[in-house]
């Protein structure tokens, strides 16, 4: 079977590199927010151009420890794509908010700004609910439309996070996204582009404010310098708690791997885009569509989706030849129990509805080999369904 993700093919590149990394944390000892961790949070921000950098447990955590310092809570709004994983709106109720979800663009999966605004508009005509954050997601590693988002976020006086689980290292127009947000989360899921060996997250802003109370909430609520209460104690701030916090920080032994990761992200994402542009040329004309990017746009590939008439049966098909394949999101999360009764934009969500039913992802990674892609694509043009 090829792999789908190759993540063993990139282990074995920087396989010296990890070990010695792994073996220096166990050295130290210091398995919880060691010296690793504050290394691997400058280098983060410093690859995409941001102020701070905040690790935390995992991508959702990610998510939520934004809403919570901005005390985000009952009666907000917090806009949202349906098509996307159930992260993205499963924070929302943790703060006692609402969801409202948003349609996507056809072209690139992520949210759709005209959307956004009727969204917004229809929002505060119902007067029921204060519009407070907009959550766009940089779906399949594609950057969302932020020019448009963020001018829309300031007219309404909305808060903006970059959900970029999928997409950390895009760029629109070589900028990345915490060029227009607020906050951008990520995740560090294995099977994402930049990914570790178990669960991690980080945000990003520049906003100092903004990462000490997110400091704070990821130690239980500990108290900060600017609550005062820290400055006149001897004691550790971790046991003066000024906040309702959680435990959500990242482990020094990840925090070493993802470093010597970081340091060969930027190739990977190169490759990507030679695996991307690869798929592009032999598949035109034989499906519905191939990805495509915003204008200005580079992707980093976290998949790669095509869409197909007979989505299903070419999955069976490529599946009889050993060539995995996946389905993202085969039910939007306005459809499904638990996000149903939340409100909808103005005019349904008919885009995402529709892509459900036709996209499928292909094999994809930085070490794809020619030859393997080449039977991917011939196996696709030889489905005769």
């Amino acid at each position: 079977m090829i792999p789908f993700i190759d993540l063993a093919a990139q282990q074995a590149r920087i396989r010296p590199q990890i070990d010695a990394a792994i073996a220096k944390v166990l050295t130290h000892g210091a398995y919880v927010m060691g010296p690793e961790v504050a290394a691997f949070e400058t280098a983060l921000a410093s690859f995409c151009g941001a102020g701070r950098a905040l690790s935390c447990a995992n991508g959702t955590d990610a998510l939520a420890l934004p809403l919570m310092a901005w005390e985000v809570g009952p009666s907000d709004a917090v806009f949202c794509p349906s098509f996307t994983f159930t992260a993205t709106p499963e924070v929302v109720p943790w703060t006692g908010a609402t969801p409202v979800f948003v349609d996507i663009d056809p072209i690139t999966y992520c949210l759709d700004p005209d959307r956004l605004e009727a969204a917004i508009a229809a929002v505060k005509a119902e007067g029921k609910l204060k519009p407070r954050v907009v959550i766009a997601v940089d779906l399949f590693g594609h950057p969302a439309d932020y020019p448009a988002i963020d001018e829309i976020c300031r007219r309404h006086g909305l808060k903006l996070i970059a959900d970029s689980a999928q997409g950390f290292g895009c760029t629109l127009g070589g900028d990345h996204p915490i060029r227009w947000a607020d906050a951008v989360s990520t995740s560090f899921f294995p099977a994402k582009p930049l990914g570790c060996y178990g669960d991690g997250g980080a945000v990003l802003t520049d906003d100092a404010t903004l990462w000490e109370r997110m400091d704070s909430l990821r130690i239980h609520g500990k108290a900060t310098p600017a609550d005062g209460a820290s400055a006149a104690s001897p004691h550790d701030p971790k046991y003066l708690n000024a906040r309702i916090g959680m435990n959500s920080r990242l482990d020094t032994l990840q925090a070493a791997i993802l470093l010597e990761k970081l340091a060969v992200f930027a190739e990977e994402i190169a490759a990507r885009q030679v695996v991307a542009d690869r798929y592009a040329e032999g598949l035109a004309g034989v499906v519905i569509s191939t990805p495509q990017v915003a204008a200005g746009g580079a992707s980093v590939w976290a998949q790669y989706v095509i869409e197909h008439r007979n989505r299903d049966g070419l999955a069976a098909h490529l599946r009889a030849q050993e060539i995995p394949t996946a389905v993202y999101y085969p039910v939007p999360m306005h459809l499904q129990a638990p996000y149903a009764h939340f409100p909808r934009g103005a005019g349904g969500l008919p885009v995402s509805e529709a892509k459900a039913a036709t996209v499928l992802a292909l094999p994809m990674h930085p070490y794809l080999g020619p030859d393997v892609q080449d039977h991917v694509i011939a196996a696709i043009r030889g489905f005769d369904g």
